[in-house]
């Protein structure tokens, strides 16, 4: 029986003999296409990580899904859309080549659904047996091997489209985004909610200048991470999971189930993960970014609860950050706070119910504020912008986000969130951490990739690869 045909029985025996073997410069323009196949020609994808989240990936990309990330019409007068609704349009023309996935506990069924897929358990095996077989590449593994798996991928010349946060350390995400230059290829980091029409009404109204010059970007993420405790002894491995092969880069230890499961086990510990800073940052950064085109930020402070552990994260935490956006722009403050206390800004005024969600975002300017979360957007105080008419729509609506990459691949324009706009982002967000973890407010020098203030905290802003695996 061949890897092409076999199912997840067959796999699992088989697979234990491998193994370890929107502005004018960013954002809104187009990107000249190389390497991938013509727009009439079917595209051979692989895709790195299949089981639970990934999953939808997978299945959007491959077509039998419809994103409900694309575009659809936004009023701030009614309440939120339930955004389960499918709205974006299909992707057509590809085809699923490969799989990867370590974890067959997860993956096994997305295994069974494509049986012509070749299947893989090795990244890098995949990657180098069948370099003429795949025209781009899908990476949804867990964080800590977004970067290696992306940067292999890409300095083999395949187009990438990865999760979010894209990377693990403030070093991955600025090689992410010279390598992603350096080779030209299409690049999507899955920031879905940047194809929504919400966002693009919220850029024109911050860019017309509605609430006027704005002076500060406020999130607040009420979901906060848990406190877990690192496990101290060990387990026998199952037999659907390579455990060395999902540690990847990440340090070695003994196998124990609580690392797996991805909200209480490796999204809430540094050597894997950044908490809920990583796990939603990029998403609602994105709208500030866009927004108020920012890119990297001067100053950085932090602070949340001292941890038991050394190796966990935070279950809350706040984080300000200073942007200096030049030509004449006024600085920008950001500030991320996850956990149920609320900063000033949400605490002082007296918000409308729907912006007391659990992911909120207020803009302040000197004429007033703008609310927003996912759905919708306010102008506040509500009384203030009485008759108050909204900038026409300029910002054409977007194909979808899976759509986007997979048209960039063909050379039809360029995934709003390709790794030279997205990955300052995912820098920014991994920044934080790096304050918070250091004790220190840093003076970040984005050219010279320093922290001019405090040199000693120089050291989590990259992390040390298992022999093996390389950037």
């Amino acid at each position: 029986m061949s890897k092409r045909t076999m199912g997840r029985r067959a796999f699992m025996k088989a697979s234990a003999a491998l193994g370890a073997g929107w502005t004018a410069s960013r954002g809104w323009t187009a990107l000249s296409y190389s390497r991938v196949a013509g727009a009439n020609e079917r595209m051979n994808l692989a895709v790195i990580g299949v089981g639970g989240r990934a999953r939808r990936n997978l299945d959007l990309l491959a077509g039998r899904q419809r994103s409900r990330y694309g575009a659809r019409r936004v009023d701030a007068r009614v309440p939120a859309a339930y955004r389960g609704e499918e709205y974006a349009e299909r992707v057509t023309g590809t085809h699923i080549a490969a799989l990867c996935d370590v974890n067959m506990a997860r993956a096994g069924d997305a295994f069974d659904a494509y049986p012509e897929a070749v299947k893989h358990v090795d990244y890098r095996r995949m990657l180098d047996e069948m370099d003429g077989d795949i025209d781009a590449v899908v990476v949804s593994t867990s964080d800590h091997s977004h970067a290696p798996a992306s940067v292999t991928a890409m300095r083999m010349g395949k187009p990438v489209f990865c999760e979010k946060p894209g990377a693990q350390s403030v070093r991955e995400a600025r090689v992410m985004a010279e390598v992603a230059k350096e080779q030209g290829v299409a690049t999507q980091l899955c920031i879905q909610g940047n194809a929504l029409d919400n966002i693009r009404r919220i850029v024109e109204l911050i860019r017309s200048g509605a609430i006027g010059e704005v002076s500060a970007f406020h999130i607040w993420e009420r979901t906060g991470a848990r406190s877990i405790e690192i496990p101290t002894e060990s387990r026998p491995e199952p037999d659907s999971l390579h455990w060395d092969l999902w540690l990847g880069p990440a340090p070695w230890r003994p196998y124990h189930p609580h690392y797996i499961p991805r909200g209480r086990g490796w999204q809430l510990m540094w050597d894997f993960a950044g908490g809920q800073l990583t796990n939603m940052g990029c998403h609602l950064f994105n709208w500030g970014f866009r927004a108020l085109e920012l890119q990297y930020p001067s100053t950085v402070e932090a602070e949340g609860p001292e941890l038991p552990h050394p190796r966990t994260v935070p279950p809350r935490l706040h984080v300000r950050y200073a942007f200096e956006r030049g030509d004449g722009k006024a600085p920008v403050t950001l500030t991320w706070t996850h956990g149920d206390e609320p900063r000033a800004v949400f605490a002082e005024h007296e918000l409308p119910d729907w912006a007391w969600t659990s992911e909120q975002m207020v803009f302040v300017g000197d004429k007033g504020m703008l609310l927003a979360n996912w759905d919708r957007h306010m102008l506040w105080p509500e009384d203030e912008f009485e008759g108050y008419e909204p900038p026409e729509p300029s910002i054409p609506p977007s194909v979808g986000h899976y759509l986007e990459w997979i048209q960039a691949c063909r050379g039809e324009g360029e995934a709003l969130c390709h790794f030279g706009y997205s990955m300052p982002i995912t820098e920014a967000v991994l920044l934080g951490n790096v304050a918070y973890r250091s004790g220190r407010k840093l003076q970040w020098n984005a050219e010279q990739f320093t922290i001019d203030n405090a040199h000693e905290a120089e050291g989590f802003l990259q992390r040390d690869y298992r022999p093996g695996w390389t950037l």
